[in-house]
């Protein structure tokens, strides 16, 4: 398939059929079942709109302490549960000259949540990719420059579409401005799923 390209990111609509999307939302719920869904605060103590949990080595986390990587659950005290194969397989298929992801951060987003622009910078090695997953409602992508402001650009983002940011786009603030609801019967309940993989070290 040849992706789109936005800014440097490489953007893959449809990539994952929907059977392939069907089994990674029960992958997906067999990790929160280890690792439940928390909801973030920002450094500043405000709460995140966003509910997120991780699998891998690490998990990503805010609080007021900051935002930083972690080797286990903020609740549980217990490990990150694995990545599944199947996620392993498609960072793969898509980034095959990048080292193994240590990281697949999970955040849901019901119908009102955003995510602000944001740049992915707290790893260690900024020549690896972030592949991004989404999963049910599709979600209004926004990404610019290496600085924050000045002009962006923006897409709808439906299931089974796959993000990678690498190279110039690594860098590139991006964010999710809106979910449009009921666009996906794929989560029981609405809402969408985003999983990003990337490597931690």
């Amino acid at each position: 398939m040849t992706p789109l390209s936005m800014r440097g990111a490489r953007i893959y609509p449809g990539f994952l059929v929907p059977d392939r999307q069907s089994r990674i939302v029960a992958l997906v719920r067999e990790i929160v079942r280890a690792a439940p869904l928390v909801r973030p605060v920002t450094s500043r103590g405000q709460k995140m709109s966003v509910r997120m949990t991780s699998a891998g080595r690490f998990g990503w986390l805010s609080d007021r302490r900051g935002y930083r990587y972690e080797e286990r659950h903020p609740l549980t005290s217990q490990p990150w549960p694995d990545i599944p194969d199947e996620l392993t397989a498609l960072w793969a298929e898509l980034c095959p000259e990048a080292r193994d992801p240590e990281c697949c951060l999970i955040n849901f987003y019901s119908p009102d949540a955003k995510m602000g622009v944001h740049q992915d910078r707290d790893e260690a090695d900024f020549t690896q990719p972030v592949v991004s997953i989404s999963l049910g409602d599709d979600a209004l992508f926004r990404i610019g420059n290496h600085e924050r402001g000045g002009k962006t650009e923006s897409l709808w983002l439906s299931s089974g579409d796959v993000v990678v940011m690498e190279g110039d786009a690594r860098l590139r603030y991006h964010g999710v401005d809106r979910i449009r609801p009921a666009q996906s019967s794929l989560l029981k309940d609405g809402g969408r799923l985003n999983l990003t993989m990337r490597v931690v070290t």
